[in-house]
């Protein structure tokens, strides 16, 4: 019999919810998979086949029985395919290799001192291509490349601007996939920083958040209900570029006062510089350092810091009401110092419900979420394609 366009249809979107939800919620039976999707036990026992020759899902050993035999157990072989994960920063390339449930099989981090294209593009295919190397035997290999990029991406994956790397309409994502011959997915790295947190981090149980990458600049993902929000053309979350000092200095976008002049890591480094606080090198790390030691000029700039930040988390809070907000990246290092004076400064709006303040946390990735993100996205991405393929 040949099977009809809504038989595929049906068999595929009913594929997909029994694989998904055994990747929620392995280790578990056929008799609770055909329960949970409301699937008859005939239809889910005849798809697991196929998922099973297919070496994306497992069997283990039995489960507990409720009386009668005991039930053989269903797993996601997470270890089926693996993806890479890259963060580019303006002065480093943070790359993971990660199974297809987002777990770090391995870490590469590399200091980089110029963002010319050129020079980025080299560090990257060599890092991406030890990644693949090292990568375990598995059914499917590296199912994906994932690459977040602090700029505008258009929906097609083009760099259409990163002002912060001098990047103008670079064609990344087809460079990348003629050189690797996978699948590459760009996106902006505020964007894969808040999914990077939805999905394994300090997100996980909020509907509506609004993750701040705070490095160099500052970009922001936004979550909304549930699903992460990029705008009509994809270029949502450039809010460390809104105006907050209408007859400040120029920032590299062309503008002038945006709020990544004031509240970045690279703005800190800054008003240290202005402050007269001698390093040998000035990096944010030795900051930390003089903070850890009380001194009182660089507490005195990271209170400042605090408040400049809490300038553009107000008008976010007054355009989004979200549940949540998230510290990422870099700045999330300085929680000791300003999780405090942020919450107090928030309380202040007046605007606002004092209890209606959303739940300020920091980064529980650390630097790692914006990578993780992509990651994600990959793997997504080659289980979509896999469904589709098989059904």
């Amino acid at each position: 019999m040949i099977q009809t366009f809504n038989q595929h249809v049906v068999k595929q979107r009913n594929k997909s919810l029994i694989l998904h939800a055994i990747k929620d919620s392995y280790p578990i039976s056929r008799a609770t998979l055909a329960s949970e999707t409301g699937l008859n036990k005939g239809t889910v026992s005849s798809l697991v086949s196929e998922l099973l020759d297919e070496k994306i899902i497992l069997e283990s050993g039995p489960g507990i029985s409720n009386g009668g035999r005991r039930p053989v157990m269903l797993l996601f072989h997470k270890t089926a395919g693996y993806a890479v994960g890259i963060d580019i920063g303006v002065n480093y390339i943070l790359a993971l290799l990660t199974d297809l449930e987002g777990d770090i099989v391995l870490e590469k981090r590399i200091t980089i001192n110029e963002t010319a294209f050129d020079i980025t593009l080299d560090h990257l295919t060599k890092v991406i291509d030890g990644l693949i190397k090292a990568a375990p035997p598995s059914t499917y290999g590296v199912v994906g490349i994932g690459i977040g990029v602090p700029g505008t991406i258009s929906k097609t994956g083009q760099v259409l601007l990163a002002p912060n790397l001098g990047w103008k309409n670079v064609e990344l994502k087809s460079i990348m996939e003629e050189m690797f011959r996978l699948p590459v997915i760009i996106q902006n790295e505020a964007n894969a920083g808040a999914y990077g947190e939805k999905r394994f981090g300090a997100g996980q149980a909020y509907t509506n958040q609004v993750y701040i990458s705070g490095g160099i600049g500052i970009g922001v993902g936004l979550i909304l209900n549930n699903k992460l929000y990029l705008g009509q053309d994809g270029l949502s979350g450039e809010l460390g570029h809104m105006t907050i000092q209408m007859d400040g200095p120029t920032c590299n976008c062309g503008n002038q006062g945006c709020w990544e002049l004031y509240a970045s890591e690279r703005a800190l480094l800054k008003m240290a510089e202005d402050a007269g606080i001698s390093k040998e090198s000035l990096t944010l790390e030795a900051l930390i350092d003089l903070a850890e030691a009380n001194d009182s000029k660089t507490t005195q700039l990271l209170s400042l810091l605090s408040r400049n930040l809490a300038i553009g988390l107000k008008n976010i809070i007054t355009i989004f009401n979200p549940e949540q907000l998230i510290i990422g990246n870099r700045l999330a290092s300085l929680r000791k110092w300003i999780a405090d004076d942020l919450h107090k400064q928030l309380q202040s709006s007046k605007l606002t419900n004092p209890e209606a303040v959303p739940k300020i946390h920091f980064s529980e990735l650390n630097i790692r979420s914006a990578a993780l993100g992509v990651s994600a996205f990959s793997t997504e991405h080659f289980i979509k394609l896999h469904l589709q393929s098989q059904a």
